[in-house]
């Protein structure tokens, strides 16, 4: 009983994770559009 427990919830997980990291690819980096810099302005 346990096996089938512990299966169920690491193929949840797996899906969940899947999910995350497709979604997350499709985001840009915030971190990214805080840097950059228009090319004209004066350092």
């Amino acid at each position: 009983m346990a096996d089938g427990y512990l299966e169920k919830h690491q193929q949840d997980y797996e899906a969940r994770k899947a999910e995350y990291l497709r979604k997350k690819k499709h985001l840009p980096s915030l971190r990214q559009n805080r840097l950059q810099r228009p090319d004209d302005e004066a350092l």
